[in-house]
């Protein structure tokens, strides 16, 4: 499995679980508030999951620009150590 795709499917559970939606809808191309409901409240909640699951962390000017699950993903897969999958 390539490093996006194992980040993907991460961020993908902790959507689920932290924001309780249906895994079947949670794509690439999902929107954070548009398609989740997602308020700064939660986003916050979600970007603290990633920084403890992925040991990153994620920027105030990067969070701005996070719109989209891709944007999520692109941003893990670019930040974080290749360690994480060894």
């Amino acid at each position: 499995m390539e490093k996006r795709e194992i980040v993907f499917n991460k961020i993908k559970e902790m959507i689920v679980q932290e924001l309780g939606v249906k895994p079947e809808i949670v794509s690439l191309d999902a929107g954070l508030a548009e398609d989740f409901g997602v308020d700064s409240l939660d986003a916050l909640e979600l970007f603290n999951q990633i920084d403890s699951e992925f040991l990153i962390t994620i920027e105030d000017e990067a969070a701005q620009d996070m719109r989209t699950v891709k944007d999520l993903v692109d941003y893990v897969v670019n930040t974080v150590s290749d360690d994480y999958f060894e």
